[in-house]
């Protein structure tokens, strides 16, 4: 497979790899499997977000209405 990238993306893909401590091939396969399993950040935060504004509802009305 051949995969065509933008240097930015390519330098992405290869800070990504160095973080991993993997190859740039690794660290894609990770990624996609991580996006296709719903373990991305944007999930766990949207996942916060929902919990603190549910428990906190009252309070962060009051604020927003100070």
């Amino acid at each position: 497979m051949t995969l065509r990238t933008t240097p930015e993306q390519d330098a992405a893909i290869e800070a990504l790899a160095k973080r991993w401590g993997v190859s740039k091939t690794e660290a894609i396969l990770r990624a996609v499997e991580e996006a296709s399993n719903g373990n991305s950040t944007d999930d766990a935060f949207m996942a916060a977000y929902e919990d603190v504004s549910t428990r906190y509802r009252d309070a962060l009305d009051r604020l927003g209405s100070v």
